[in-house]
């Protein structure tokens, strides 16, 4: 990435030299592991169990829904985690000024404004919940059963969102611990309910679908209800007098928590919106069409795991880099990271190209998609090495403080480029249901190819050294 070499001379050189500059490979790898770990049993197990719950009940249309319905409320969830970031801001800063009383305000600020947005989303899908899926393009079979689905699912979102206010408040406050203690068993709760519900185990009814969407309600309830009385019992935060029911005064806080939340809301919620899009685009294929959509995005956001750990990394190595100064390093660090990620990713992709047929019925029992993701997967799998580098260069951005740059390229390339041609994609009339799909899924791995060539030359320049602000995703 240096601007007196040609690109790929100069990643070479990068990733050859172990020790000159930057951290050693078995540095990086001493980072990468943890986050692997807790991004694999915290976020991808839980959703990929579920899944193969799911399948379980042999019906193509029942897991379409699953699907379709986990990618809108995936756009929900980065609305609420915004609102996390902008809590820890808010708290975070209180907290380090001494100012403990301004930062219990801050908690009772976020546990409001989370509260109303909390509220008026859940009512939106609860209410609109046909509507919703109408404008997906979704058809009767599967409006008939993401209806109850997703209407019991807003319960679940509007817990989300406080918990995430809750959450915010203890991460601000350096408390990391007691977060992942409620989210593990939060996710343990989910797991048991999720079994016993959908096939009616250890007394509980048989409710199918349904089941899932009570076990999400469940989880985030139990998680809600803990965060709440771990942080008004705990003796350690008497000092912040926190009082959760008391009024918003002046609105000052309130105000700061939704400008704080706002540019990292449009950041997360981007690549979402594009997933929602993707997944409209699709429905022209079909229940087994997008009941194969919903599977490769499964089987991608596990072989995606060492990128998404990767990204968390190089935000940390950054980060700290930047402060120092040592721009060198942030590069040869940036080239490993990439290195170390894309070899992971390479390897998990392999296996799912070469057992394709059986990683496929996995999620299909009836056969019903199967022989069409095996025979889109291997292309689509080459194609989505595009979105490991633009996931690992984005999180170097954040962490040289770059978050406009990320930003500005995801919505320019969303709004101008995917969201246009796809859609002139799905209305081409194309015999071959495999290519259709390949060009419609491809058309998001190519944009993401663009936001790559943008974020290469962000770092050939010298504009991206001058940042002094950084937000971690």
């Amino acid at each position: 990435m240096e601007a007196k070499k040609g690109l790929l001379s100069s990643y070479i050189a990068g990733i050859i030299d172990d020790t000159a500059q930057g951290e050693k490979y078995t540095t990086i790898i001493r980072f990468l592991l943890p986050e692997l770990i807790f991004a694999f049993l915290l976020y991808s197990l839980p959703t990929l169990i579920d899944s193969i719950l799911i399948s379980h009940l042999r019906s193509t249309s029942t897991y379409a829904t699953l699907g379709v319905t986990n990618n809108l409320l995936h756009f929900m969830v980065k609305i609420a985690e915004a609102f996390g970031v902008g809590t820890i801001i808010l708290s975070g800063q209180s907290n380090g000024q001494a100012n403990y009383k301004e930062a219990g305000r801050g908690l009772r600020d976020a546990f409001w404004v989370t509260s109303i947005i909390g509220s008026f989303i859940a009512a939106t899908l609860y209410f609109g919940a046909y509507w919703i899926y109408s404008m997906y393009g979704m058809s009767e079979d599967i409006i008939t059963l993401g209806v109850p689905f997703l209407k019991m699912r807003a319960l679940g979102v509007f817990f989300m969102f406080i918990y995430f206010a809750l959450i915010g408040f203890l991460r601000g406050i350096k408390n990391t611990k007691a977060p992942m203690y409620i989210f593990c068993l939060g996710q343990l709760f989910f797991l048991f309910f999720d079994y016993a519900l959908i096939f009616g185990h250890f007394g509980f009814p048989e409710m199918g679908l349904q089941g899932s969407a009570v076990s999400t309600v469940i989880q985030y309830s139990v998680m809600l209800l803990l965060a709440g009385i771990y942080i008004l019992t705990n003796k350690d935060h008497r000092k912040y007098y926190i009082d959760l029911l008391a009024p918003i005064k002046d609105g000052a806080l309130a105000w700061r928590l939704i400008t704080l939340s706002l540019p990292v809301m449009l950041d997360k919620a981007i690549m979402a919106i594009a997933y929602i899009w993707l997944c409209k685009m699709l429905g022209c294929m079909g229940t087994s069409g997008l009941a194969a959509f919903c599977a490769i995005k499964d089987m991608e956001r596990f072989a995606f795991l060492p990128a998404i750990a990767a990204a968390q990394v190089i935000t940390i190595l950054v980060s700290n880099d930047f402060g120092a100064q040592r721009w060198a390093a942030i590069k040869s660090n940036i080239k490993k990271t990439i290195l170390i990620a894309a070899i992971g990713v390479f390897f998990i992709l392999l296996f799912f190209v070469i057992f394709s047929p059986q990683v496929a019925s996995i999620f299909d029992k009836n056969g019903d998609f199967s022989g069409l993701i095996v025979r889109i997967f291997p292309l689509l799998s080459g194609l989505a090495f595009f979105d490991l580098l633009q996931l690992v260069l984005s999180g170097a951005l954040r962490g040289a403080g770059n978050v406009k740059v990320v930003m500005f390229a995801r919505l320019i390339i969303c709004f101008g480029y995917f969201i246009p041609l796809s859609y002139l994609l799905s209305q081409l009339t194309i015999q071959n249901q495999a290519l259709k799909f390949i060009l419609i899924y491809g058309s998001m791995y190519i944009g993401n190819g663009f936001m790559t060539y943008i974020y290469i030359n962000r770092f050939r320049g010298e504009k991206w050294k001058k940042q002094n602000h950084s937000v971690k995703d």
